[in-house]
């Protein structure tokens, strides 16, 4: 849903009149607050004097609320001296005709709604809000920091609950908000979980079966099909799990070789292998370069050289905390010419770069990233015939239990697989690379326009993946806060990019440019010092459902 709502301040012809046609439905049909004289249409008494807020899908309204300043407000004319239960402020506003679309009232669009009209407020100088609140939405309120005061007013259908709403009030609520803002409100440039299809969704949402039926076994072998088309690869077994799980899978097949091995680290993900080899007591050396830094050739080369005994090599192809996208040409004719068994992290580049995996001899993937679907199910890819399982490994961690058994030995969530299936049907990586290729190097241009610091140059970095490094005066999870109090839903909470200052964009899933040139202003507003008070929308106003009068 998200990629097709726009937030906004009403300016064009068409936009005011649905916003009239809104508030005939809501608050002359639906609550009988108004009467009209114009059958399907109701201008505001104030209209000349209201700033609205609107959210548009497709081109239409789906919901709305008016911002306005000017005194007499209509609680004026409601409450006796009002002002005697307000707090001291400079400048008040008043917030009304909040409506929503019933089809939308259950989503963040009222959320967001208030979030826009804070920006603006607080760019007019606002910092005190009041409203009516609908009775039956006092909890929602009173959790976004909305304060009740006088008598309820109105009239019984339709009666209000005078509220008014500071900004440290509302600083203090969005603190406590941002960590739960779903998926399907703001702008989603997270690495994962991306935003879903619709069609990716009706799969996910069909009876669950069992594993054991033929019409699931025959949908989970079409699965490994397209995900074998995909990457080039012989075979893929699909596992329940994260792309962890499916890293130990190959620490597990690693450790049956016995032969000392060689892996890469420029990044936490190269870390975490090393850390699963050690927890499988592998034997092997490692070479790590300082993060966002490239492997060359020579430097590799050179290990191999003076380790005749190295027999394979595990690293990262796309390593998602930095960006980097690891030469894997260059790795698979190191290999090829050492006759040495490559493995590779595959998590984050696998719907994000033609991938050959033809010569690798052990890769994970995911389910959740660009590929579009839930995450929830991960994949290991080989091109060998298995030996038998031994019973050596954990049985959930032998590869072979899953060759021999079909690809299910275990219970697997046939809702999850029916959507990587339509997720994988639906995917064209020529058109997807195509797009985001050409985006990320505008807007990588335009990062350094503003001054942002991208830990990895776009020569050597995925398109999919941009990791920024701020200066010591800003504090990432501050400005993580900040832009997902705007609607940005950012990478920025993982410890190590709160340990090394790094917030991160993502483009693995759904986006337009219009919403990166929104997130662009938004960057350099927080990125270049201003006047404390412009810090974050820290303003005002209701919530969810149709409301206010």
């Amino acid at each position: 849903m998200s990629n097709s709502l726009e937030f906004k301040i009403a300016t064009e012809g068409w936009e005011f009149d649905q916003i009239h046609r809104l508030n005939y439905e809501t608050f002359v049909e639906e609550i009988p607050h108004y009467n009209s004289e114009t059958q399907g249409k109701k201008v505001d008494r104030f209209h000349n004097d209201n700033i609205y807020v609107i959210c548009i899908s497709k081109d239409k309204l789906v919901g709305m609320l008016a911002v306005r300043s000017k005194r007499p407000f209509s609680l004026d004319q409601k409450v006796s001296n009002i002002d005697s239960y307000l707090p001291k402020a400079k400048s008040i506003c008043e917030i009304r005709l909040l409506a929503v679309k019933k089809e939308f009232r259950r989503s963040r669009v009222p959320y967001k709604l208030l979030l826009t009209a804070a920006q603006y407020c607080q760019a007019q100088g606002h910092d005190l809000a009041i409203i009516s609140g609908i009775l039956n939405q006092q909890k929602l309120y009173k959790h976004m920091g909305f304060v009740p005061f006088g008598p309820v007013v109105g009239k019984p259908g339709a009666a209000f609950q005078p509220m008014y709403l500071t900004v440290g009030k509302y600083h203090d609520s969005i603190k406590h908000s941002c960590d739960i803002v779903p998926l399907d409100y703001g702008t989603n440039l997270l690495p994962g979980p991306v935003q879903i299809s619709p069609d990716v969704k009706d799969a996910f949402s069909t009876p669950a079966i069992s594993h054991r039926s033929q019409s699931f076994l025959k949908i989970h072998k079409d699965t490994q099909k397209h995900l074998c088309r995909l990457v080039n690869s012989k075979y893929v077994e699909i596992f329940m799990g994260s792309g962890t799980l499916a890293n130990d899978v190959i620490a597990g097949q690693l450790s049956l070789i016995k032969a000392k091995g060689l892996i890469l680290s420029n990044g936490e993900f190269g870390q975490r292998l090393i850390n699963q080899a050690k927890s499988f007591k592998l034997n092997f050396d490692t070479l790590s370069l300082s993060w966002g830094q490239k492997f060359d050739i020579e430097g590799i080369a050179e290990i191999l050289e003076n380790n005749s005994d190295v027999e394979w090599l595990w690293a990262v192809h796309c390593e998602t905390s930095t960006g980097m996208l690891n030469d894997l040409e260059m790795l698979k004719r190191l290999c090829h010419d050492n006759n040495i068994l490559l493995c590779l992290d595959c998590v984050s580049s696998i719907g994000t770069t033609e991938i050959d995996l033809s010569d690798v001899y052990l890769a994970s993937g995911v389910s959740g990233k660009a590929l579009g679907a839930y995450p929830g199910l991960s994949m290991v890819f080989y091109n060998h015939k298995l030996p038998p399982s031994t019973g050596s490994l954990p049985v959930y961690l032998d590869l072979a239990l899953y060759s021999e058994r079909n690809g299910v030995p275990f219970t697997v969530s046939s809702n999850l697989v029916y959507a990587l299936n339509i997720a994988l049907k639906n995917y064209n990586l020529k058109k997807k690379l195509e797009h985001v290729s050409a985006v990320s190097l505008w807007f990588r241009e335009e990062l350094d326009k503003i001054g942002a610091q991208v830990v990895v140059p776009p020569q050597y970095a995925s398109p999919f993946v941009i990791t920024i490094s701020l200066s010591n005066r800003l504090n990432s999870e501050e400005i993580g806060r900040q832009l997902e109090t705007k609607g940005f839903l950012m990478s920025y909470k993982s410890s190590y990019l709160l340990k090394r200052n790094w917030v991160q964009i993502c483009l693995m899933g759904e986006f337009s440019k219009e919403n990166l040139r929104r997130l662009l202003e938004t960057l350099q507003y927080v990125l270049i010092p201003k006047v404390e008070v412009k810090e974050i929308p820290l303003k005002l106003q209701k919530a969810d459902s149709v409301i206010n009068q």
